[in-house]
Formats: C-alpha cells, structure tokens, sequence
C-alpha cells in the first residue's frame, strides 16, 4: 500500500494546542462557535465556516466558504501556521487514561481508494459529501484527517515506535483529558523506510471519516479531468489522514434512541419484541450488554436485558453484515416494529456514541421526552475487517472510536 510524505502546512508548535479541534461531524455548529468565542485561534473558523457568523449561515455557501478561505490565509499570513520546506511523515500518538495509540499521519492514494484497495464498511450520503467536496475545492485543501487502520504486524508497529524516542513537536492535553502527541519524520533515509515498510501491507481499513476521503476522491477526478498534462503524482491525487494498526483501536457503542413507539402502546410493544428476543428485567440498573447479541433497553423508567433468540440467529450465523448487533436491531426492531426504514435520514432516531454513558440514553427518555433508548454492545475491529473484507457495508453509526483525531495540525494543500 501506498503511504506518501508530504509538506503539511501546520501550527508552529506554541499554537498547536490553541488551534487543535475536534472533528467538524462531531460537534453541533452552536458549540464550536462557543469554543471559537472564547478562543479566537481554534481551527472551527476554517473548519466549520458557519461559526465566523451571527446569523445563520449555510456551511456550504459562497460566503462561508470564502471566510474559510481568508481564515485559512491569516493562519498563514500572522505566522500561527507554516508549510514544510520538504516532504514529511509524522507520527501521532494519542493516550487516553488507560488506552494509547500510535500512527502514521500521510497521504494515502485515491486511486487504491477507487481499486477499492482502501476499503470501506459504511455508505456516504451525497449532500453531505458534497459538503465537503465544495469546502475542499473552495479552500484547496484537505483540512481534516481520515482514520484508517491495518492489519497490526509486528515490524510496522517495532518501526512506529522506535520513531518515537526524540523530542516531540507537539505534546499537549486536549479538553478531553487525553494527550496529543505529534513527531515530525524529516529524515530522507527514514522516510524512505517508511514507504518501503508499508509497502507490504495488503490493505487500509477507513475507521471514521468516509466523507472525508470520498469527497477528497470525487475532487482528485474532477481536477484530473480539468488538467490536460495530468500525472497521476499531483498533491490532489492524495488524502490526508493517519493510519494505525488495528489491535491499538478502540471502539465503543453506537447506542440508539427513538422518539415513538409507532403507535404501540408499551405491551404491545415489547410482545412484538418477544418474536426475535427473549426479554427479560436487567439484573442492574441501568444495563450495558456484557456480551455480543444481548442488548439493554431503557423503556418507562426501566431497564430490560433483550437477548436474541437462537432461531433468530441460526438464519443469519454465517453472514458478517447481518449477524451484527446493528443489524439486527435495525431489522428486528426499528424495521419490523417501529418502522424506521432507512436510520441515515428517519427524523424519529438518533445515535449516541457510548462514550457518553448510559446516562445520556436515560436523559433522552427522562427530560427530552423520547420513548425508548438502546444500549448495544460493541462492534468488535475484526467484525469491521470481516464486512469490509467481503465488500459489504454495515447499518449506519455501527461503530464509535475513541479518541477522536484532532482537525488542524496537518493540513495538505492540493
């Protein structure tokens, strides 16, 4: 697999810490513009334009996008960001309380993307990679990083690490507690080892940031189609992102909540739950599933244990999407019983990433008034390779990794 240097445009290391943001997806337009408030150099003003305004603004618009822009060039232009004077790697190691992991941040190839060679295991919805596409073209740049993992071996991971002895450029602790921590790979022997060591590797795996790299891909056609002397080595024929091995990843539960209950009143619908699962009181309050194919159910003050029944499971056993814990939820209950046919745009579910606890599923119910909330166990990384291995794709918000990669400390002009 392809794994490519390249002169990141990046805060000097003073700002680092200033300007690190959390993914654009993962934090509502109202927060970041709070954080922006309070903290003039964090990079929401490029990443999410609409925070540079009063009014409501569409992120996509001429107008944001032009802020963004001129946002991106003062970075430059008061000298808070540099652009390398040669091409590098960079590892980036993050530690989370008990938890830590280290990759390599590079730009990876749209065509082994289009070969399918970077493989995938969740659809993309089009408005929202075309959100994308225009913040990429309109800037251009790629100003947020696609997490990606491989297969773990121990020569790669021996390799990683030992580019971790020397001082770090960046070292801080982010708002969340866990410590971000960058090295910068100049040396062209080293750097040269690098794209030879991972040459071997079969395939990329995308954890999180599938509109990232398909609207990255759609821009590398749209602008290979617009230049006569096209190569195939221009910068725009790469994404930005990091890649880690995948027994140093941790996911978390993707948990589910829903407004009604189509009309059912509470008996009939947990008699309708009674067809696919065995349910039952849970023997603790509140419950998180201790094993695969048991899920918890927060319904009327109470939680219950569902465990899926053996017929159930018998018919799908050997099918990788199917036998998901996801999966079944979304045909057995939201599907069959509650009629929530497509969950990527149904106004009657929303996700919940575990990471925020059982509480925050009580409190959807409790004080927001929703109806019933799901807490599920996790998809485990070898249920991801073995979709993506078969060319399959996985019910949308299947898994939640944790920690989040920080948008503002590579940036890759194309």
């Amino acid at each position: 697999m392809t794994v490519r240097p390249f002169k990141a445009l990046r805060p000097k290391k003073d700002f680092a810490a200033r300007v690190a943001v959390k993914p654009y997806d993962v934090i509502s337009s109202e927060e970041a513009r709070k954080i922006v408030l309070s903290n003039p150099l964090a990079f929401y003003k490029v990443t999410k334009p609409e925070v540079n305004f009063d009014k409501l603004v569409d992120p996509s618009s001429d107008e944001a996008l032009e802020v963004a822009k001129r946002n991106l060039q003062k970075y430059k232009e008061e000298g808070i960001f540099f652009q390398e004077d040669q091409d590098c790697f960079y590892i980036y190691k993050q530690i989370s309380h008990d938890h830590t992991q280290t990759g390599l941040v590079a730009t990876f190839s749209a065509r082994e993307y289009l070969e399918s060679k970077i493989k995938k295991h969740e659809l993309t919805r089009k408005d929202k990679e075309e959100e994308r596409v225009k913040h990429i073209e309109y800037l251009r740049a790629q100003t947020g990083l696609v997490f990606l993992f491989y297969r773990a071996e121990r020569r790669l991971n021996e390799l990683l690490d030992s580019l971790t002895q020397t001082e770090p450029e960046y070292d801080f602790v982010d708002e969340d507690g866990v410590r971000q921590i960058v090295y910068v790979v100049k040396d062209p022997s080293k750097v040269k080892e690098i794209e030879r060591a991972f040459q071997e590797v079969s395939s990329f795996y995308i954890a999180d940031g599938h509109h990232r790299a398909a609207a990255a891909v759609r821009v590398a056609e749209r602008m290979a189609s617009q230049n006569p002397n096209h190569t195939g080595l221009e910068e725009y024929n790469y994404f930005v992102g990091v890649v880690f091995p995948h027994d140093q990843l941790r996911i978390y539960d993707y948990n589910r909540v829903v407004k009604d209950l189509n009309g059912l009143t509470v008996d009939q619908f947990l008699d309708s739950l009674r067809r696919a699962f065995i349910v039952e009181l849970a023997p603790v309050q509140p419950y998180r599933p201790r094993e695969k194919h048991e899920f918890g159910m927060f319904l009327g003050n109470v939680w219950y244990r569902l465990k899926v029944k053996d017929s159930v499971l018998h018919e799908i056993k050997t099918d990788p999407t199917a036998s998901l814990d996801v999966s079944i939820l979304q045909r057995e209950v939201l599907d069959k019983v509650l009629n929530i046919k497509d969950p990527r745009t149904d106004k009657r579910i929303d996700f919940v990433g575990g990471v925020h606890g059982l509480n925050a599923l009580e409190d959807y119910v409790l004080r927001k008034g929703w109806a019933v909330a799901f807490a599920l166990y996790p998809t485990s990384i070898e249920e991801l390779m073995n979709v993506s291995d078969a060319g399959l794709i996985m019910p949308p918000k299947s898994t939640w990794f944790e920690p989040k990669l920080k948008s503002g400390l590579f940036v890759h002009l194309i």
